[in-house]
């Protein structure tokens, strides 16, 4: 299944925010990353935070789109325990 996501990189701690509807990109989860947008590090610590927190392993959670804008589509098995 697809994941819409809205990443905001430098935060003191990864967590998810919750569920919004932005106007833009339709309907997201916010997530907090502890990662800068440097060289895919807030990336990758979003692709791992996704992971651990929906119960899969992290080679299940694929970046689809967005890989340099705040709105992601992540693809993650439809067994996800989604948030």
């Amino acid at each position: 299944m697809k994941l819409r996501i809205r990443a905001t990189p430098n935060a003191k701690q990864s967590e998810i925010l919750g569920w919004e509807d932005d106007p833009t990109a339709g309907r997201v989860l916010r997530v907090r990353v502890a990662a800068p947008p440097v060289e895919g590090k807030a990336n990758a610590e979003l692709r791992g935070f996704l992971a651990k927190t929906l119960g899969v392993p992290k080679s299940r959670v694929l970046l689809d789109k967005g890989g340099t804008s705040r709105v992601k589509v992540f693809e993650v098995p439809d067994d996800a325990k989604l948030p």
